[in-house]
């Protein structure tokens, strides 16, 4: 057992000890432009109306608006005093909402930062929060550890629905593509539950129970994030340390499957690269070719958990535990340059004699000059 005199270190195992001077040994690097916040980063979100700016979400129940090229703060917005897990914009981008360990969700006007209406009805944590418009009507969704799904009047705070369905608490929401075409009948939303279910659900009939009925059973256990992509197939992340994608067109069925060391907490699609991005409890930020399912590149330099992932642009950030705000750009030139360092890096690390010439494969050589090309 390691000896210490510091009285943070009685009771700590030499592991624990050794965790702790590797986190701080890696807290020192700036890979990836860290953004240092005074708290935990529990969600981010790309500013809609700023290419330059992303709204975080912090666990000491601030919201912060924060310039990416700059790494000011440009806005707060305050009044809870719990964590904020999620948010959203409304349909006009003129309010943000905020999802809140309180029970409620906390709005405020975007410009003045102004508090506005809190939404209150579930009895546990917010989880997730997303806003569409429903029959010209401005509507909240909110799901909750209660395992209840909210649907709100945004104008008037009235609830307009309340959805059951899943055995245990909701992680994530997220609007079904092709159902907001303004010719569908309905209006869907899909939910992902802490019992593994995947459920989806017509908020445009009013309150319902699908307590018992079928549902999407593509994961192990948690399901943390949905995320639609350009064809509306459904890419997921999961706790059983997978992300998949559910084929929309074969029934939901899983046809590509990436691994991972440790819980999956975040997913990203980067359309124009052919990117899945991933976010991981192991620190890491994956970005894996979404054609072949095969991992291309991993960016390191958070030291605790990546918590939320938004795509800026050619840019993805990240933010995690660690309170760092990181870019990792998607640039065809940029992120071979990053592969690149990474295996001189790895081969330096191992001492291995340099090769001459190129460090890439010839496989890799290939993909470069084919997405230089495209670029």
């Amino acid at each position: 057992m390691a000896q210490s005199s510091h009285r943070d270190d009685f009771f700590q195992t030499t592991a624990s000890l050794d965790e702790q001077k590797r986190k701080t040994a890696k807290s020192q690097n700036n890979n990836g432009n860290p953004i240092r916040l005074q708290s935990k980063i529990l969600a981010v979100v790309a500013d809609p109306l700023n290419t330059q700016a992303v709204f975080v979400a912090q666990s000491g129940g601030t919201v912060r608006k924060v310039n990416l090229e700059t790494g000011d703060t440009a806005a707060i917005y305050k009044g809870p005093t719990a964590p904020i897990t999620s948010l959203c914009f409304s349909p006009n981008n003129r309010l943000l909402f905020a999802g809140c360990w309180d029970k409620t969700v906390w709005s405020w006007d975007v410009a003045t930062k102004e508090p506005k209406l809190r939404y209150e009805g579930h009895t546990d944590f917010v989880r997730s929060v997303i806003s569409t418009r429903l029959r010209g009507q401005d509507v909240l969704v909110s799901g909750g550890a209660d395992a209840q799904i909210l649907v709100f009047d945004i104008a008037t705070g009235q609830r307009l629905a309340v959805i059951k369905g899943h055995a245990k608490g909701i992680q994530d929401l997220a609007l079904d593509p092709i159902s907001l075409d303004l010719d569908s009948p309905e209006l869907i939303v899909f939910s992902a539950g802490s019992d593994r279910e995947i459920r989806q659900f017509d908020i445009s009939t009013g309150s319902q129970d699908q307590t018992g009925t079928s549902a999407i059973l593509a994961h192990e256990t948690n399901v943390h994030k949905l995320f639609f992509d350009q064809d509306a197939d459904l890419w997921t992340a999961s706790a059983d340390k997978t992300t998949k994608c559910l084929s929309r067109d074969d029934g939901w069925k899983p046809n590509t499957t990436l691994d991972h060391p440790d819980y999956v907490r975040d997913v990203a699609v980067y359309e124009q690269g052919g990117w899945v991005i991933t976010a991981c409890r192991d620190e890491e930020v994956r970005v894996w070719n979404r054609s072949t399912g095969q991992l291309y590149h991993t960016f390191s330099g958070h030291y605790e958990e990546v918590t939320g992932l938004a795509i800026v642009g050619t840019t993805v950030v990240s933010v995690g535990i660690d309170a760092t705000i990181r870019q990792w750009s998607l640039k065809p030139d940029e992120l071979q340059t990053a592969v690149a360092m990474a295996r001189k890096t790895s081969t330096e690390d191992e001492e291995q004699p340099t090769q001459s010439g190129s460090m890439l494969t010839e496989e890799e050589e290939r993909e470069l000059a084919e997405l230089m090309g495209e670029d």
